[in-house]
C-alpha cells in the first residue's frame, strides 16, 4: 500500500508539473502572437522603417543611457522592459504584487509577462506611427531571441560590458529624486591600473541643489540584490549574445570611461556621428 501511495503521488506531481508546463507554453505563445501584432506589418528590413536594434549588457552598465541617446539621434522610440516593469509596478495593477517579490528578489520575470508587457508598449508605438526601435533589457535569454527573431528583423546587436567591480559601484550609487524623477550616480569610481588594462575614471552624476534633499534608493540596489542579477544575467547572457554572435549581428563594445569618452567611442564604433553633441556629462 505504501509503494501504491508512492506511485500515485509522483504519478500526480509529474501530471502537475506537465500541466504547469503546458500552461505556461500555452500562455507563452498567447504573449507571442501578441508581439506578432504588435509590430507593423512589413517592419522587415527595407525602406519606410528606422532601426531595429537591440541594447544587451549586464544590470547598471548604462543601457538606458546610451540607448535613450541613440533614440534621439536616430528618431526611433527607446522600449526598455525595466521602465515597463516599473510602470506596471507603479500602476497597482493585477501583475504589480506579483512583480515586486520577483524584482525585490533579483530574478529574472518571466519570459510571458515580459512579452505581454512589450506587445502592449509596440502597440502604442504602432498608434502613435512611429517606426523602428531600439530595444534594452529584451531579450534576455535565447527563447526571447527566438521568439523576436520570428515575428522581426533585428539589425544590430550592442553588447555593453563594464568591469564587475565599477558596475557594483554604479549600481550601489544610483539615485533618484523623488519630486522629479530624475536620476543621479554618487559614485565617484577611480580604478588604477593594472594587469595591462588602463585606469578607469568615472566621475559622479550629482543632482542639481534643488533635487539634493529628495534623492531616494531603489529597494532593489543593495549589494546582495545586485550581486544576485549580476550572477543570474550572466548565466544566462552568454547563450543570448552566441545566438547573436553566430548570426553575425553582435557588436560587442567595452565602455572605457565615463560617458564623455564611451559615448564618442561608440558613435565610431557604429560609424554615425552626433555633430549637435555639445553638452557634458558623467557617469
Amino acid at each position: 500500500m505504501a509503494v501504491l501511495n508512492r506511485l500515485i503521488i509522483c504519478r500526480s506531481a509529474a501530471s502537475l508539473r506537465n500541466f504547469c508546463t503546458e500552461s505556461a507554453e500555452a500562455g507563452l505563445r498567447r504573449a507571442s502572437s501578441a508581439l506578432s501584432s504588435a509590430l507593423p506589418v512589413g517592419n522587415s528590413k527595407g525602406k519606410g522603417r528606422g532601426v531595429q536594434w537591440v541594447f544587451l549588457g549586464c544590470p547598471g552598465v548604462g543601457k538606458g543611457t546610451y540607448a535613450a541617446r541613440l533614440s534621439s539621434l536616430l528618431g526611433v522610440p527607446h522600449i526598455a522592459t525595466g521602465d515597463l516593469v516599473r510602470q506596471e509596478l507603479s500602476s497597482r495593477g493585477p501583475l504589480s504584487s506579483q512583480l515586486a517579490d520577483i524584482v525585490n528578489q533579483g530574478k529574472l520575470i518571466s519570459d510571458e509577462i515580459i512579452i505581454d508587457l512589450l506587445s502592449k508598449r509596440l502597440e502604442d508605438a504602432q498608434a502613435k506611427g512611429e517606426m523602428g526601435f531600439i530595444l534594452d533589457g529584451f531579450p534576455r535569454t535565447v527563447r526571447q531571441a527566438e521568439i523576436l527573431e520570428g515575428v522581426t528583423d533585428i539589425d544590430l546587436v550592442i553588447n555593453l560590458k563594464l568591469r564587475e567591480e565599477a558596475l557594483i559601484a554604479k549600481c550601489l550609487g544610483r539615485r533618484i529624486c523623488s519630486e522629479c524623477g530624475g536620476n543621479y550616480n554618487v559614485a565617484c569610481i577611480d580604478i588604477k591600473s593594472e594587469d595591462g588594462r588602463p585606469r578607469m575614471y568615472m566621475p559622479p552624476l550629482l543632482p542639481p541643489p534643488q533635487c539634493e534633499s529628495k534623492l531616494i534608493t531603489r529597494s532593489d540596489d543593495t549589494e546582495e540584490v545586485v550581486k544576485e542579477r549580476l550572477r543570474v544575467y550572466n548565466d544566462m547572457s552568454r547563450p543570448v549574445e552566441e545566438f547573436y554572435r553566430s548570426r553575425g549581428k553582435l557588436l560587442e563594445f567595452d565602455l572605457p570611461g565615463g560617458i564623455p569618452e564611451s559615448w564618442q567611442k561608440l558613435l565610431h564604433a557604429l560609424n554615425l556621428d552626433d555633430h549637435d553633441d555639445k553638452r557634458t556629462a558623467a557617469a
